[in-house]
């Protein structure tokens, strides 16, 4: 009798491994693919023309991608409905991470913003990335929770959730990063609409979205620089030198490509190194100069793809914290590369997030790579 269950749950977890989404991977992979070309055209010829490897993002990035492909299949192999008991530990190491950062002589600061830690090898890792996936789950816990015949999450619960998502959050203020506090909050809102909860409550936080944000540039709580990087989405000639003259060059980039692009590893904007930060928050304009209009499409086709496939296993999902864990994943990956996009073209505020799969960057690319681990746990499960 026992070899005989032992064998089931063999069968049943072989089953599971097999069972992945194969229409999501190979749009991830494109992605993937993608991103890598990219990000090496992006910096292969100044690198060059500087002595330095022009492989030298390349490698790093192939190495991130690798990483994270392990992650993923780590994030598949437990049953997510497990994942539950582990909810504290993942939360709590999330808020310790984010912590760490605002420590003198741990964490590092980048345009602004105190929110990477350095690691041997030149290497740095985000906190705030990987607190994405343990508030997700940790609000998909709370709201996924029934008691008796109750079919949507009391105000209490609600309350509850708020509350597992606040002190992450104010964390990440202080650093302050609010491109990602904008993508949780997405996520956030997401995930409490999906759960059944009042409809006042999602209208009431996004209202309390907007005051924030107004308040928060008007009360000091942003750096001057991420000032003058909304200043300039207002006006694009108030820091001519800087954030305007970033969005001026990004636009010029996106545009110079045409229908089919100058060619990958030909963009003279590009290969100029005009466009800061073009390996990471700007590398779609990689995308707009060398592939054109024809290459830039297929990056928001795969991106599309990737959002059905999640929002259709979210939806035949049975087990309702299977799908505000898969709602929560999607939802971020939307919000982000939304706001990636829109900003390289002048139609969002500069916030400095990376495009998901495509941009250069570790932690951004480990956490995607577990998100999309969570959604293919969760639609093996199914099928399981």
């Amino acid at each position: 009798m026992s070899n005989n269950l032992n064998s089931r749950k063999r069968f049943r977890r072989r089953s599971a491994m097999k069972g992945f989404d194969p229409v999501l991977s190979v749009a991830v992979l494109g992605l993937l693919i993608m991103g890598t070309l990219l990000v090496y055209a992006a910096t292969r010829s100044w690198y060059a023309s500087q002595g330095l490897d022009p492989q030298y993002y390349l490698k790093r990035h192939v190495i991130n991608i690798v990483i994270g492909i392990g992650l993923a299949f780590s994030a598949t192999i437990i049953d997510y409905r497990l994942l539950r008991a582990y909810t504290p530990i993942l939360w709590g190491a999330g808020v310790l991470g984010l912590i760490a950062v605002l420590i003198p002589g741990v964490g590092s600061t980048v345009n602004g913003a105190r929110a990477w830690i350095s690691l041997p090898g030149g290497f740095q890792i985000q906190p705030a990335e990987l607190a994405k996936i343990s508030i997700i789950i940790g609000l998909s816990m709370v709201l996924s929770e029934r008691i008796k015949d109750r079919s949507a999450p009391t105000h209490l619960d609600v309350l509850r959730a708020l509350a597992i998502a606040a002190l992450p959050i104010l964390l990440i203020l202080l650093q302050p990063d609010m491109g990602t506090v904008f993508i949780i909050s997405a996520s956030v809102v997401t995930i409490i609409a999906v759960s059944g909860a009042p409809s006042r409550w999602v209208a009431g936080l996004l209202l309390l979205a907007v005051l924030g944000g107004y308040s928060a540039a008007k009360l000091g709580v942003l750096s001057e620089y991420q000032v003058k990087r909304l200043q300039s989405f207002v006006n694009p000639s108030a820091d001519p030198q800087q954030s305007g003259y970033q969005l001026r060059q990004s636009r010029i980039t996106v545009g110079s490509g045409g229908v089919t692009g100058k060619g990958l590893f030909s963009g003279p904007q590009t290969n100029g190194r005009f466009v800061p930060e073009q390996q990471t928050d700007f590398i779609f304009t990689v995308a707009g100069e060398e592939t054109g209009f024809v290459g830039s499409s297929l990056i928001l086709i795969l991106f599309t793809i990737v959002l059905i496939r999640g929002f259709r296993i979210a939806r035949r999902s049975q087990d309702l914290f299977g799908r505000l864990v898969c709602t929560g994943v999607i939802a971020w990956f939307a919000f982000q590369a939304f706001e990636n996009i829109g900003m390289t073209m002048g139609l969002m505020p500069m916030t400095g997030v990376p495009l998901p799969f495509i941009s250069y960057g570790g932690s951004s690319m480990f956490a995607n790579l577990i998100g999309i681990g969570l959604i293919q746990n969760i639609y093996a499960r199914q099928r399981g």
